[in-house]
């Protein structure tokens, strides 16, 4: 997730943005002149939406939205915005070229919408193409951080609206985002939805005692936890288990990046920050399962791993938006009631 850009593309890089930037805005108004009346959303009126860089104005009723970062997207079909195109990315769920996760599949087939390709860079080209009045970016991870960067440049193709990185609860996610497409309709009924569906689960679920810490199980094998904050180990602290809210203190608080929800750090240092009595682990893709880590001497002696108190999800519940938080809701009920 880290570039070291050399010392040349460091002196050039105000340069090739601006020049870019001028490329894709004459790329927008030639798409513009030869399309239709789909564009013409802004003259209907806008609004003044908040953002991740400060307030800006969007079209008053945006139809044509891309959202760059995939565990957004979601949101802005419960919220039945008109989403021309989306990054298919989710953390640790591996997809075809070209193919949504299940969650939003349908959803997209319906719509038509298109794949953002992926890259280590956004396709500023695929973007300007679609004719986007709206785009949305930014929230945790690498696709949000790669919207942060090329910010300038989506900038210049529309209103670029970027979650912000702090704004973890999936609820905030869902209302920031109702706001930035003037959806509000469903906010109330989706919440109300979880508020029933989360008191039920808290009345069932027995959580284990002591400390609780989610791994992330990756194809590097590099230990790597969420921190506490993130939205998954907040759920987790909503329904009743404690987290170790010192791991980040004892990992030495390794850097990170601005979009990231956890932290990694070294081998030698598993036994002092994974030795809470409770342990999640979130296989993603290329990562090892929980049985494959009971195989590794390294996390076999674990108080977690030696208590037989170690605990598996799937991936889509890393980052839960309103449709996976309802199912990981269902999947905790079943192993700890």
């Amino acid at each position: 997730m880290r570039n070291s850009p050399s010392m040349f593309i460091n002196r050039s890089s105000g340069r090739l943005r601006a020049a870019l930037a001028l490329v894709i805005l004459a790329l927008v108004a030639v798409l513009a002149a030869c399309g239709d009346s789909a564009t013409d959303a802004t003259d209907t009126g806008a609004r003044t939406v908040p953002s991740a860089k400060g307030p800006i104005e969007v079209p008053a009723d945006p139809q044509r939205v891309i959202v760059l970062n995939g565990n957004l997207a979601g949101y802005l079909y419960d919220l039945e915005a008109t989403v021309v195109a989306a990054d298919p990315r989710l953390l640790g769920v591996p997809n075809k070229p070209g193919e949504f996760p299940t969650g939003w599949a349908e959803d997209a087939k319906k719509q038509g919408t298109q794949a953002v390709p992926s890259g280590e860079n956004i396709n500023l080209e695929f973007i300007a193409a679609q004719r986007p009045d709206l785009i949305i970016g930014g929230g945790q991870g690498y696709p949000g951080q790669q919207s942060v960067n090329a910010y300038d440049q989506l900038s210049a193709i529309a209103p670029t609206v970027l979650m912000p990185t702090e704004t973890t609860n999936w609820q905030d996610q869902l209302r920031f985002l109702a706001e930035a497409v003037d959806k509000p309709a469903n906010v109330d009924t989706l919440i109300a939805n979880y508020q029933a569906k989360i008191t039920e689960a808290k009345s069932k679920i027995n959580a284990p005692a002591g400390a609780t810490v989610v791994l992330q199980s990756i194809k590097s094998q590099q230990p790597t936890l969420f921190i506490p904050t993130a939205a998954l180990p907040a759920l987790l602290a909503e329904v009743g288990f404690t987290l170790d809210t010192q791991v980040e203190a004892k990992a030495g608080n390794p850097a990170k990046e601005q979009s990231a929800d956890f932290i990694s750090f070294s081998p030698e240092l598993i036994n002092t920050v994974m030795d809470a009595p409770v342990l999640f682990t979130i296989p993603l893709a290329g990562g090892r399962s929980l049985e494959e880590l009971r195989a590794d001497p390294m996390y076999a002696t674990l108080p977690s791993f030696t208590a037989n108190k170690v605990f598996e999800l799937p991936a889509t519940s890393s980052r839960p938006d309103y449709r996976t938080v309802m199912a990981t809701l269902d999947l905790l009920v079943e192993r700890f009631q």
